[in-house]
Parts: structure tokens; C-alpha cells; sequence
């Protein structure tokens, strides 16, 4: 009997360390879940959260031009559906974690089989074709409003042409070049002024986006894309290339500055002027006219007329240098003519190997081109 009584009292110890074994376990997995769910959740925070200034983070869930908020209003209905999947496979997990965990008197148990089933046959086949055509027709509505979109008459014309590692910007109608900062007009719901965007390639793939303006479109060689915006509201946008193009694709960006129409027009009148002619840095301009630079780069008025490189006739009037690498002073004017690797490695901008007089006299020149 005593045996017996000791048997029985190891017996229900066992039972009971496998059982805190069994919820220990289960208990370890949910928070393990728990933990991955809390990751997502802070990484979307990350996604949406967006610091103000004048160089805010590009953010796809403050659209500011029907073209992006077509997409915003896209994204959060295919979010909508996806979070909703993602749920009820949650839910089915943890309700098979611990209903169907394992158990020490159950061991050599097989659980219950199920073999050709028709309705789960069914819901596994007609509930996914279900997502998958809903979503699709949903997207391509998208694409057709903003591919098909109409062009008014007041719109706005402008040829992005992506080379490695810079954008250049031609306005046809105005007679304007510039390179790596697009101003555009706002766009008035009562009076629209909607900027058209003719995407060309000089090399390899790039791709147009500014997230809060208008979605991905890629630049091909050989071939003509188009998108357009129509910003709501005054800014300062960023925007990049999209699709890998060589070593400098992580810095070709690019900056959309979104005027009233009275600035537009004052910037228009400023960059249809010639370039500073004036006679007090004549060194400076004998410099770049008499160097490599005039094969690769333009100057409005002399004998400049590269087109490899960004046209130069009102380069100071631009923010940055080197398609947003850098800010635009004379110190990183410098540097950048200098050794261009020490500001973007892999760029296809030559060192110069001026000397110091040379380099001095040139950087001169160039901050008369305003």
C-alpha cells in the first residue's frame, strides 16, 4: 500500500511539472507573438510619424495631390483587408497553440483526420480568388484614373529626364533648364493648374517618386512614361529615385518646391535671364571655359553647352549640389569640384585637379550665376 501511495504521489508530480512545462511553453509563444505584434505596430508608428520642417521625411500617409491621395486611399483599404487576414490567421494560431498543445496522457494519441473535405476545399479556393480580384479591380481603378486623367489647358509642362545620378527638368514651353529641383505651381480645386510629367531615361532604369505628390513611375530608355500632380498646398517636397541605377541611387534625390503662382512666375522671369556676365570674375570664366567642364555642363551665354551634366546657368540659385547630397555653399562648391567621391562615391562628376588659384577663381565665378 505504501508502494502504491509513493507511486501515485510521483505520478501526480510529474503530471503536474508537465502541465507547468505545457503552460510554459504556451505562455512563451503568446508573448513571443505578442512581442512581433508590438514590432509591427511600432514600426508602422515609425512609418506614419513625420518630423516638420523645412526637410520633412517623405510621408505616403500625408498625401497632398489627388494623384497621392488616390494611392493613400488605396493603400489603407488594401491594409484594411490584409490586417483583417492577418487577424483571423492570428486568432486560428493561437486557438490551435493552446487547444491542440501537447499533453503527456495524450501522447500517443493521433488526432482527429480529416480527409476531403468540400467546404474547406471550398473556402480555401473562393476566399482567396475573392481577395485577389476585389483587390485587383480596386488598384486598377487607381491606375486608370491617374494614367487616363484629362489635361487641361493650364496645365503645366515638364520633360524629368533621370541620369546617373542627377535629374534634369526641361519646361518646353517656358525655355527653361534646370536640374535636380522642380518647382511647379499649386494647383487651385477652383481653377486647376496640374503639372505633366514626361519621364525620359539618358542611361539605365530610374523611377519618379515623391511620395506625398504622386506615386512610382519608372523612367526606361527608349520609352516615354507620363504622370502629372497637382499640389494642394505650398512646400517643399522630396522625392528620389525609386529603382536601383548604379552606386550613387540611394542619393539621387530630388526637391519639388510647390509655389503660389506669384512665386512661380517670379521664379520663371529669374530663370529665364541670362547668366552673370559681369567682367569681375573674368579669371573664373576663363577657368571653366578652358577646362573639361564645358563638355559636360551648360552656361547660358558662353560657349558652355554640355549636356552630360546639370545645366549651371542659375546654379546658385538651387538649394543643394549633387542632386541633394550636399547643401549649396561655397564650401562644398569647393569640395565638390575638388574630389566630387568625398561628397558622393561613385558619382560620374571627374575630379579637376585645379590648382588652388584656378579652383578659387572658379568657385568665384560660379557663385555669380544665380
Amino acid at each position: 500500500m505504501g508502494v502504491t501511495d509513493h507511486s501515485y504521489r510521483q505520478a501526480q508530480s510529474v503530471t503536474t511539472k508537465n502541465r507547468r512545462t505545457e503552460w510554459g511553453v504556451v505562455v512563451s509563444r503568446a508573448i513571443g507573438i505578442l512581442v512581433l505584434v508590438a514590432g509591427i505596430f511600432f514600426a508602422a508608428r515609425l512609418c506614419v510619424a513625420s518630423p516638420h520642417g523645412d526637410n520633412p521625411i517623405p510621408n505616403i500617409f500625408q498625401p497632398h495631390s489627388t494623384p497621392a491621395a488616390s494611392i493613400y486611399r488605396l493603400s489603407v483599404f488594401v491594409l484594411a483587408i490584409t490586417g483583417l487576414i492577418f487577424l483571423v490567421v492570428f486568432c486560428l494560431l493561437v486557438y490551435a497553440i493552446v487547444k491542440f498543445r501537447n499533453r503527456v496522457a495524450q501522447d500517443k494519441r493521433e488526432p482527429a483526420q480529416v480527409y476531403g473535405s468540400t467546404q474547406i476545399e471550398l473556402a480555401w479556393t473562393v476566399i482567396p480568388i475573392l481577395i485577389v480580384v476585389v483587390l485587383f479591380l480596386a488598384t486598377a481603378r487607381v491606375i486608370h484614373g491617374i494614367q487616363d486623367a484629362p489635361k487641361p489647358t493650364t496645365s503645366v509642362e515638364v520633360t524629368a529626364i533621370g541620369h546617373q545620378f542627377w535629374w534634369e527638368f526641361r519646361y518646353p514651353a517656358l525655355g527653361i533648364v534646370t536640374a535636380n529641383e522642380l518647382h511647379i505651381p499649386v494647383s487651385d480645386p477652383a481653377h486647376p493648374t496640374p503639372t505633366f510629367l514626361k519621364l525620359l531615361s539618358a542611361d539605365t532604369d530610374h523611377s519618379f517618386w515623391v511620395p506625398q505628390l504622386v506615386g512610382k513611375t519608372d523612367l526606361i530608355p527608349n520609352r516615354v512614361n507620363e504622370t502629372w500632380m497637382d499640389p494642394h498646398q505650398t512646400g517643399v517636397f522630396l522625392g528620389q529615385c525609386a529603382q536601383y541605377c548604379g552606386t550613387q541611387h540611394a542619393k539621387m534625390l530630388l526637391r519639388v518646391s510647390v509655389d503660389d503662382p506669384e512665386e512661380f512666375n517670379a521664379w520663371v522671369r529669374a530663370q529665364k535671364q541670362p547668366a552673370n556676365q559681369g567682367e569681375k570674375e573674368i579669371g573664373g570664366r576663363r577657368v571653366f571655359e578652358t577646362t573639361a567642364c564645358i563638355n559636360c555642363h551648360a552656361v547660358a551665354g558662353t560657349n558652355a553647352s554640355g549636356r552630360f551634366g546639370p545645366d549651371l546657368t542659375h546654379l546658385m540659385s538651387r538649394r543643394t549640389l549633387a542632386s541633394g547630397a550636399a547643401q549649396n555653399t561655397p564650401e562644398n562648391l569647393r569640395l565638390w569640384i575638388q574630389n566630387p567621391d568625398a561628397v558622393k562615391p561613385g558619382s560620374l562628376m571627374p575630379a579637376m585637379k585645379l590648382s588652388d588659384a584656378d579652383l578659387s577663381a572658379l568657385v568665384r565665378y560660379l557663385e555669380t550665376l544665380r
